[in-house]
């Protein structure tokens, strides 16, 4: 496979790379949530203790903290293009392996995914800070909310496709959109390749953050520890707590807190458009906050209005996704800078995100009921919050190793000659 540096993405050409982008994305959350609605099924065929069937789910999430670093290093070594095409290979294979119908094949296949999607959430916003870097906004929430509705699809269809032909093949299944986004980006980057057209190469630059960069970078990864803490605690337990609080049947209670899911497209998509039109990042961030907070305060206070609170809390964690990852790909002074923090933001998040459901239970189990994990949550997203302000505050200029006034007013074009080459997120 050949290695392409930077290419200019303009007309039919940048368009399918974008497609090719977001089908990749699709894939990188979808493998995930196949699992959850039918763990039950599994658990019972494979005779998996509790403990057991958690490690399903809790493993590839362990796996983008652990393997965050190394994801890094390959797509430094070997381009953001071949990291790519390892990556869905590994999303392909891992899929099937996992269905192969015994716990050693489940765990090694789980394993796979997670590496796979790891070594993705790094190289795909790589691609995007480089070639895509004024249309970031935009494009990093295409990238978010197409991510969303892959989860969107293998939550609600796996049900159906286990009851008409078994859990094995409903969840190996699902790996017909890693082998089509396989072959759609092994067709745009060989034609991109074999494309006479001039190209603009930019060189990916130092690895160094500059003190501004690092500061920022150190803003926004506390900032991801409160983003996916949240999410992970929110996700595997707000069924149970609508169960408990609301008096929902289990079933009703999954199908109640869909909606979490699927207004992160919303958010995702909204980032960009509010952003276009001219709004400032620092006042469409407060509002996600806003958005995010009200989940566990209208648990805790107005309990009777969660439908309301869902639906806000889904649009805030797919927006606050967006934001956070946009600064990234704007601020960036190289690829090789971008690449690093995002590393870095992905890292500690997730190591974070990976005890998020444990801390959960356990709060629960002290506690004897669902107020102070409720309570915690709203702590973490208070503490968030005040760091998204701090971080989306207006740039003082362009100083070092900071895209220039790129953060906190209306988003403007920059030119890849004005500022170096980032990358972004996640």
């Amino acid at each position: 496979m050949p290695r392409v540096r930077s290419i200019r993405q303009d007309g039919a050409a940048g368009a399918f790379l974008l497609v090719a982008l977001l089908l990749v994305a699709l894939n990188l959350r979808a493998p995930l949530t196949s699992l959850p609605p039918v763990v039950g099924q599994v658990s019972d065929a494979l005779g998996l203790s509790p403990a057991q069937a958690g490690l399903l789910t809790s493993v590839p999430v362990l796996c983008f903290a652990l393997l965050t670093p190394a994801a890094s290093a390959l797509v430094a070594r070997r381009g953001p293009e071949l990291s790519v095409l390892i990556a869905v290979c590994g999303l392909l294979v891992g899929q099937l392996v996992r269905s192969a119908g015994n716990v050693p094949a489940a765990l090694a296949g789980t394993a796979l995914l997670g590496a796979g999607i790891t070594v993705g959430n790094v190289a795909v916003p790589v691609i995007i800070a480089r070639d895509f870097r004024e249309r970031s906004a935009v494009v990093t929430g295409a990238y978010s909310a197409t991510m969303n509705l892959g989860s969107a699809f293998t939550t609600t269809l796996t049900v159906p496709l286990a009851a008409a032909l078994g859990w094995q093949w409903a969840l190996a299944g699902w790996a017909v959109l890693a082998a089509v986004a396989l072959v759609t980006w092994t067709t745009a980057v060989r034609g991109a390749a074999a494309r006479p057209t001039p190209v603009t190469r930019r060189p990916d630059g130092a690895p160094h953050l500059g003190r501004t960069m690092a500061v920022l970078t150190a803003l926004l990864t506390v900032a991801f520890i409160g983003q996916s803490f949240s999410y992970y605690a929110v996700t595997a337990w707000l069924p149970e707590i609508l169960h408990a609080r609301l008096g929902l049947a289990l079933t009703a209670a999954g199908g109640a807190a869909a909606p979490f899911q699927l207004c992160a497209v919303l958010g995702s998509l909204g980032v960009p458009l509010a952003l276009a039109r001219r709004a400032r990042l620092r006042w469409v961030s407060l509002a996600l906050v806003l958005c995010w907070v009200s989940l566990p305060t209208g648990m805790l206070l107005a309990p009777g209005a969660t439908m309301l609170w869902i639906a806000l809390a889904g649009v805030a964690q797919g927006g606050n996704f967006t934001v956070i990852f946009t600064l990234v790909a704007q601020r960036a002074p190289t690829v090789a800078a971008a690449r690093r923090a995002s590393a870095l933001i992905q890292t500690v998040g997730y190591a974070f995100a990976a005890l998020a459901p444990t801390a959960m239970g356990a709060a629960r189990t002290a506690s004897g009921g669902w107020t102070a994990p409720l309570v915690g949550v709203l702590v973490v997203l208070a503490v968030m919050g005040a760091v998204m302000a701090v971080a989306t505050r207006p740039a003082a200029g362009a100083a070092a190793g900071a895209a220039p006034a790129a953060a906190a007013g209306p988003i403007r074009s920059v030119t890849r000659d004005q500022v170096g080459a980032p990358e972004p997120p996640t």
